[in-house]
């Protein structure tokens, strides 16, 4: 869990340091602090909703490939599969939390400035 929140925190923060410029125009145009959360919380989220399908497809499909070797445990536990999936979603938001909340606090005439 450490490593999928510091991977996630390291692409979002990334991504709004390459996208300054661009979120810096945006409120400059308008957009609020509120707006601009929700902009990076949906690129978050989006990035996490990819993890979490394709890691359930893979733990299915593993499941199935090791189903020999699971002793009074049924191949596919969904409620640990759920449980991680709501693990991994609360770790992805305290992840992208920082990077949102600085990008919302980019000075416009900074952020346009920049080369």
């Amino acid at each position: 869990m450490i490593l999928a929140g510091v991977g996630l925190y390291g692409l979002m923060s990334y991504g709004v340091s390459r996208r300054t410029r661009e979120i810096g125009l945006r409120m400059a145009l308008g957009a609020g602090r509120a707006t601009v959360i929700r902009a990076e919380a949906r690129t978050a989220f989006m990035l996490v909703g990819w993890g979490v399908g394709f890691g359930l497809v893979a733990a299915l499909a593993g499941a199935s490939l090791i189903r020999s070797q699971l002793f009074g445990v049924s191949d596919v536990d969904s409620v640990a599969l759920a449980g991680a999936t709501a693990v991994v979603s609360v770790v992805a938001a305290l992840a992208m939390w920082i990077p949102a909340h600085r990008a919302s606090r980019v000075d416009p005439m900074v952020a346009l400035r920049q080369e």
